[in-house]
């Protein structure tokens, strides 16, 4: 997919602010250091429309980016590192939580883990609480240019028996660097947008 136009819409913090209207939206959900604002980036090819930050946990919003004013990716706030209250990551917890389960407009979700290391229990949690709620969910497996090509395989089959993922679900290997993985996951993503 060529993307023409890319612009943040809004940093929303419950329903209220959700966009209006019925554009399809994929949500990306990963570990807080998992390298979301850097694969928003490369699929968009723009350098930076989403802010990557040293300091994992900056997304505290959900943030809505609209793509060739058709759809729209929504990224929400990273799981298990952002330094941050208990009460703090509660709230934001039924904020992601009450979007992921009420959103009519939400089509699938993009859960992002570090294909260099088996997925944490917080992957876990994540993964199984989204085929729970029986969202569609593509696994993304960032990072993959800082292993070996030949590699690649035991790396993913990890990820797949560690999240112990469901046959159907789809898993992309991907890497913000080179590009690898990015025409795939978008024939991936495109499958869901036009449904």
């Amino acid at each position: 997919m060529k993307v023409n136009t890319a612009e943040i819409v809004i940093s929303a913090v419950g329903p209220k602010q959700y966009p209006e209207g019925n554009l399809p939206e994929i949500a990306l959900a990963g570990r807080s250091n998992v390298g979301k604002s850097s694969f928003i980036n490369k699929m968009i090819h723009r350098k930076n429309l989403a802010r990557t930050s040293s300091k994992p946990g900056k997304t505290q919003t959900l943030n809505f980016y609209i793509l060739n004013e058709s759809f729209y990716f929504v990224d929400v706030p990273g799981y298990g590192f952002a330094k941050v209250s208990k009460t703090e990551r509660e709230a934001w917890g039924k904020m992601i939580e009450q979007y992921l389960v009420e959103r009519d407009q939400l089509k699938a979700v993009v859960q992002l883990v570090d294909l260099r290391h088996a997925p944490s229990k917080d992957d876990v949690l994540m993964y199984d609480w989204l085929k729970y709620h029986e969202l569609p969910v593509i696994v993304v497996a960032t990072k993959s240019d800082k292993i070996p090509k030949g590699k690649w395989d035991k790396h993913k089959k990890v990820v797949k028996e560690t999240l112990n993922m469901d046959k159907s679900d789809k898993i992309v290997l991907f890497s913000s660097e080179t590009g690898h993985g990015k025409d795939e996951a978008w024939g991936v993503l495109n499958s869901y947008l036009t449904k």
